[in-house]
């Protein structure tokens, strides 16, 4: 049963004083909270619970993980606020005040203006998310020593910033992007936080433009039924924090209906070797691989060196149709100095994914279109397939121009520990650059009105 106390028993045995994962101060961090919200929730807890609790408070406070900053150092500043707030004296007040100021800092430095957590992960900003909204609801209920400071630093502005960006970046399927580190089943869905965050008191102000453009973090929205399109256009995070980042720039995901059609590749697992390196590369996103290799050097485990820098964004919008355009230098340092440049058109019943690889000498460009492992695919010649979705729907994808197009199979991380097999297609061209090339997605036939891509 949800109050019964054995399983918080059962940690303290398994787990003794300063041994163990369960020690480190990620992991104290968020138990620390959720222990908190049992004993409140179920009036609930022993001596004994809550000495074993202010002993992992005490060893957080030791070990706060300034050296890795981002989610980490939020979720231990949300742990010493609740531990501050809950229990009582002077060590708690000191847990809450170090708390407090930690969690304003950070809040300013890793929540941007639209939003987003700047890690530009979905799952993470959902976690962080849910954080925010755990602690406006511990405001509520201590309002005598946390009304002022959440007030003061503009928790629920925040809260509501936040859930207005996960509200946009979702697919019709109510499910997270996969952009950066991301999985289902680490954090809550979407659904069921944009509801936690209603009963908070927090409403955001949800768009239901054609085109929704996220500057700050660098996505674009495009909502042309029945296609849906998500498109990461920004950098990959920030500069010295890459640890979640993804070699993804200029890829997308996209939609039709309510099923996925295209979809980058996922997360399975943080253990260092070929998996990791390989759900990190460009090679597992939907967008253009050089001679090879990816747009940003992932390594190790959490690790980039070179990264690509993304040009301006260049976007219009009316009842007709509407596009966003970059570009990228993530291929700067190979001969020739390629560019990677990419523009969506999307209009009612029609996407264009048009892509220019520019620079000079002999180069190997892919093309790589991930597809829906529920998607089934039918080649209807050289460079046309049909696509049908689970829900019935069908879509015809025009691979247009020099590139070679084939199916092939891929795979695909639908959680941690879970990858299944996938269908994938993609252009090859190996030529003198420049080269152009289009991908079309048309349901119910592509219309004469292709030609507005190239205004």
């Amino acid at each position: 049963m949800a109050d019964d106390a054995a399983w918080l028993d059962r940690w303290i045995a398994d787990n003794p004083v300063g041994r163990g994962a369960g020690w480190e101060p990620y992991p104290i961090s968020l138990r620390t909270v959720n222990w908190i919200i049992w004993f409140m929730t179920f009036d609930r807890g022993t001596q004994s619970h809550f000495e074993s609790l202010a002993t992992q408070v005490r060893h957080l406070m030791r070990s706060i993980e300034y050296h890795l900053c981002g989610n980490h150092l939020l979720a231990n500043a949300t742990a010493l606020v609740f531990a501050g707030t809950f229990f009582q004296g002077p060590e708690a007040d000191n847990w809450r005040c170090r708390g407090l100021e930690l969690l304003e800092d950070q809040i300013r430095e890793q929540i941007l203006a639209d939003g987003a957590h700047f890690e530009l992960s979905p799952m993470y900003h959902s976690l962080i998310l849910e954080g925010v909204l755990d602690l406006l609801g511990l405001g509520r209920a201590y309002s005598d020593v946390l009304a002022e400071p959440i007030a003061a630093m503009g928790l629920r502005e925040v809260a509501c910033r936040m859930a207005q960006w996960l509200a946009h970046i979702r697919h019709p399927d109510g499910q997270i992007p996969y952009f950066n580190d991301a999985a289902f089943g680490i954090a809550p869905e979407p659904g069921d936080l944009l509801s936690y965050a209603k009963r908070q008191g927090v409403v955001g102000n949800y768009s239901n433009d054609h085109l929704t453009v996220l500057r700050p973090s660098g996505l674009a929205i495009f909502s042309r039924p029945p296609f849906h399109v998500i498109f990461d256009c920004g950098r990959i995070g920030p500069d010295y924090l890459p640890a979640h980042a993804h070699a993804d720039t200029l890829s997308f995901e996209l939609s039709l209906g309510g099923n996925r059609l295209i979809s980058n590749s996922g997360t399975s697992t943080y253990e260092r070797g070929g998996e990791r390196e390989w759900e990190r590369s460009t090679s597992a996103h939907a967008t253009v691989e050089v001679d090879g290799v990816s747009s940003a050097e992932t390594w190790a485990t959490f690790r980039v060196g070179r990264r690509p820098n993304v040009g301006p964004l260049q976007f219009e919008a009316d009842q007709r149709l509407d596009w966003v355009e970059t570009w990228h230098d993530g291929f700067r340092h190979l001969p020739g100095l390629p560019i990677h440049r990419r523009r969506i058109t999307a209009m009612a019943g029609e996407i264009c994914i048009a892509d220019w690889v520019e620079g000079s000498g002999v180069h190997s460009i892919r093309g790589i279109l991930p597809i829906h492992p529920d998607v089934h695919i039918e080649k209807l010649n050289e460079k046309a397939f049909k696509l049908r979705s689970p829900g019935g729907l069908t879509a015809e994808l025009v691979i247009d121009g020099p590139a070679e197009a084939t199916a092939t199979t891929g795979r695909i991380a639908l959680g941690f520990g879970f990858t299944v097999p996938r269908p994938l297609i993609e252009w090859r061209w190996r030529g003198t650059l420049p080269i152009s090339v289009e991908t079309r997605f048309g349901s119910g036939g592509l219309t004469t009105e292709a030609a507005l891509f190239h205004e």
